[in-house]
């Protein structure tokens, strides 16, 4: 068979995609009008990990996996659109990592809306300027964003999604090194980098900027003289700024968790996570007592992290993770068993991993 008719199947072939793409567009406009009327969640993580294993399981074709999930984020983010979800809140501008983040989570065609601080995202999506948030929450090196952690015990938003991003960190600069006397960046990105930092740009040299996300790092490096930020490559090429380094965190594979914070629930997959806080009453063994439930009902806990309360001192709330949704039997029992015991139980959302 000759080229010009290969080309001609790949044309006939693409005639049925471009009508099966527009016929799944019209369905999904209909499902988001039912889920508006019913007043659903519109975005659905646990429906697209579903479309996602199906796609898997039928592939049997040349076509990787990876391949298949770009495609379908995409034809996903315009389903979205069209059921009106348009604006995304996430901490930072294009090029930070929690735009990076909400971008493979959504797509490319809705609204990001950049925010200066968590806080702000927060308020985005409680005061329902944004339909949905993305936040960091722990880093593989450096441990839990504490600001977040803070902000879900006080909020009403629910988690309803998780993203895990793999970070590289980068030395951006229109300087020579040698010239550089200060490095902006995030504190949890100097965490990640402080071996690095300390080897190639010490105290003496450099001095240690904190800003909010590496994006206003960047703009901080732009602006003034002798000045760097440590930031992503996507951030350098949005702002064109030069690479000096690449990959400078400590260590090499190097994660960060971002949560989707909604105003909605999320049902259960059957491979799900559920995060909790709590805080306990003050006597010998109260910790230990709180984590029976777990252990009697065997649920795997993922993660415990503890934070001040500051609201009395010495007094502390648990942010704990654990495997299971909050509607699956042992965890409603366990739940149940944990809010008899603590002064204050939150359950702070169960979502697909």
């Amino acid at each position: 068979m000759n080229l010009n008719n290969l080309r001609k199947k790949i044309n006939l072939i693409d005639e049925k995609i471009v009508h099966l793409l527009n016929e799944r567009a019209r369905i999904s406009s209909d499902i988001g009008e039912i889920k508006a009327r019913n007043k659903a969640g519109i975005y659905s993580p646990a429906r697209e990990k579903e479309i996602l294993q199906r796609i898997k399981e039928m592939n049997k074709g040349p076509m990787t996996m990876e391949a298949f999930e770009a495609i379908y984020r995409e034809i996903m983010s315009s389903s979205l659109a069209l059921e009106k979800i348009s604006h995304i809140a996430h901490l930072g501008t294009p090029g930070s990592f929690s735009y990076m983040a909400a971008k493979q989570q959504f797509g490319s065609l809705v609204d990001y809306v950049p925010c200066s601080s968590i806080a702000e995202v927060f308020e985005k999506v409680e005061h329902g300027e944004c339909h949905y948030g993305v936040v960091p929450v722990e880093n593989s090196t450096e441990g839990a964003v504490t600001h977040t952690v803070d902000l879900l015990v006080d909020s009403e938003l629910k988690v309803c999604a998780q993203r895990l991003l793999k970070v590289s960190h980068n030395l951006l600069a229109n300087i020579a090194m040698k010239n550089i006397k200060r490095v902006y960046s995030n504190p949890n990105v100097f965490g990640q980098c402080r071996n690095w930092l300390l080897a190639n740009l010490p105290p003496q040299q450099a001095k240690e900027i904190w800003v909010a996300s590496t994006t206003d790092a960047v703009k901080k490096a732009l602006k003034e003289k002798n000045a760097a930020a440590i930031a992503s490559l996507e951030a350098a090429k949005i702002h064109h700024i030069q690479v000096l380094r690449r990959n400078i965190q400590d260590i090499a594979h190097n994660t960060t968790r971002f949560l989707v914070i909604s105003t909605h629930d999320v049902p259960p997959t059957g491979r799900d996570r559920t995060s909790i806080i709590f805080s306990i009453k003050d006597k010998v063994g109260a910790l230990h007592a709180m984590l029976t439930p777990f252990y009697k009902n065997k649920i795997n806990l993922t993660k415990i992290e503890s934070r001040p309360s500051k609201k009395k001192a010495w007094d502390y709330y648990f942010f704990v993770d654990f495997e299971g949704h909050r509607q699956d039997k042992n965890v409603r029992k366990a739940l149940g068993e944990l809010e008899g015991m603590c002064k204050y139980l939150k359950i702070v959302g169960s979502y697909p991993v």
